[in-house]
């Protein structure tokens, strides 16, 4: 994932009060002067002490890097830590933190992004260590930074807070657009469905996006979704597109309004007909959601089209037999392209019901 919070300071972390001191340290205690007094513990050539605290290597290096005590840091309140797990190193700053192991390198973290990673479990929780310092969005007004389980979001007026996009979800958002594509800034944290092993995440432009591992009710396999429930069209209440995992296949179901049942054989021309307005029904189709990515080919769209009109064309109260395909229309990406005439024909119309094979 590409792509944190700048300039916003946090002076109440004390965390890690143990210290240790450089490689050249000194563990001995000296008198100096014969007056008893205790000397502080040599540092190396490339260590310094600053506001009486002992910065070290790759730490001081990204603290110089930054302005020093003139950096939105200011002056160390710790010397160098180590963090829990053994793998990294930390120094507390009156401004923030910063945090260094061999493989991420030395990132400062601070402001409302260092409070949520500090309420996640800092570098044990799910996010990891930082793997980049806190970076401005290209709408110069949101921060992210990025993690090495994901990356942290956060916006002064739309993200509703901080938080993290990542797994499955942040690739979905990603393929849109991240936060300046179809679903805007993430404006919640994931949340698990009740009763459910789906995953759900709130975003800024009123979508929800989900991850399911595969249940067997709501995907047969791993998928992800998008869907908007907040605005509907006079036929439309829903679209809601599916993307199979480790596959091409997309699934779009569309949930018709009263009016997007009507039967379109009355008057053919009625303009309040979904089935007799097809431009108008797939525009209200697809303001609701965006198209989804990968197919755009002409045969994808084509078929994605003529399973749509079948399902409008076909779908109103039939005596005895009820609305053909249910309460949803579902348009399946791995249906070839047919003739039209498959689509008008009664006979052929309730052998394929609007997702046909060949």
């Amino acid at each position: 994932m590409r792509r944190q919070l700048s300039g916003h300071v946090d002076n109440s972390r004390s965390r890690h009060a143990t210290r240790t001191w450089s490689r050249a340290a000194l563990a001995a205690v000296a008198l100096v002067g014969g007056l008893g007094l205790q000397a502080r513990p040599a540092a190396a050539a490339d260590d310094e002490w600053i506001c009486g605290q002992l910065v070290k290597g790759a730490i001081l290096e990204k603290y110089r890097s930054m302005g020093g005590q003139d950096s939105p840091l200011g002056c160390p309140t710790s010397g160098e830590g180590i963090t829990p797990d053994g793998r990294g190193r930390f120094t507390v700053f009156h401004g923030g933190s910063i945090y260094w192991t061999p493989t991420t390198g030395a990132h400062p973290v601070w402001g409302l992004i260092r409070d949520k990673w500090a309420a996640s479990g800092w570098e044990r929780g799910k996010l990891g260590y930082p793997l980049t310092d806190e970076l401005t969005n290209p709408d110069n007004r949101g921060k992210r930074q990025q993690f090495e389980g994901g990356t942290y979001y956060w916006h002064p007026t739309v993200s509703n807070g901080v938080h993290a996009v990542v797994g499955r979800i942040g690739q979905l958002w990603s393929e849109y657009g991240w936060e300046d594509g179809s679903f805007g800034y993430p404006a919640g944290d994931e949340t698990q469905v009740l009763n459910s092993v789906e995953i759900r995440q709130q975003f800024s432009k009123g979508y929800t996006l989900s991850w399911n591992p595969g249940d067997g009710k709501v995907c047969a396999s791993e998928c992800t979704s998008y869907t908007n429930m907040v605005r509907s069209t006079p036929w439309v209440e829903y679209t809601k597109v599916y993307k199979f995992e480790n596959s091409d296949k997309k699934l779009v179901e569309i949930r018709p309004t009263a009016a997007g049942y009507k039967e379109p054989r009355a008057n053919s021309d009625d303009p309040n007909v979904a089935a007799a307005n097809f431009k108008k029904l797939w525009d209200e189709v697809w303001s609701l959601a965006p198209y989804p990515k990968g197919l755009e080919a002409q045969d994808k769209a084509n078929s994605i089209g003529k399973q749509m009109w079948c399902h409008a064309l076909w779908s109103f109260d039939i005596p005895i037999k009820g609305r053909l395909g249910g309460d949803t229309w579902d348009l399946e990406s791995w249906r070839p392209d047919i003739p039209w005439s498959r689509i008008t024909s009664a006979t052929e119309v309730w052998k394929h019901k609007c997702n046909w094979d060949s």
